[in-house]
């Protein structure tokens, strides 16, 4: 009886840390949950796929107001609808609402800032 409260407690703690952003792209409606208990974000296809269908960035913290964004992958069949533009813009956002300091290992989210210059994200970063 014991572990089924702690189970659907735990359960519950879960998914209260989850914060979900949307967006509609060329393909229909997208939206980027954000799992910090994980440290992940994660973008699910419509269709139904399974968990190992859906595309995410990871990030960790590295200082007290500090992440790190290590990486982004988006499945073959998900690519080219923007969904690693959509992960990487939810984390900037999240980097500049919770007012951290990022450092960025992905190669993607680098070109992401770069083609989308906007001052917010670049006063967030350290190089």
């Amino acid at each position: 009886m014991a572990f089924n409260l702690t189970s659907r407690l735990l359960t519950h703690r879960l998914k209260s840390c989850r914060i979900a952003f949307s967006t509609v792209s060329s393909s229909g409606r997208l939206s980027v949950e954000h799992d910090r208990h994980n440290r992940r974000f994660t973008v699910t296809p419509g269709n139904g796929a399974g968990v190992h269908e859906c595309a995410v960035l990871h990030y960790s913290f590295i200082g007290n107001k500090e992440v790190d964004l290590m990486s982004t992958f988006v499945p073959e069949t998900f690519r080219g609808q923007g969904v690693a533009a959509l992960l990487s813009q939810a984390a900037m956002d999240f980097v500049a609402e919770e007012n951290l300091k990022v450092r960025i290992s992905c190669w993607y989210i680098k070109k992401y800032i770069e083609e989308n210059p906007q001052q917010q994200y670049k006063d967030l970063v350290i190089t």
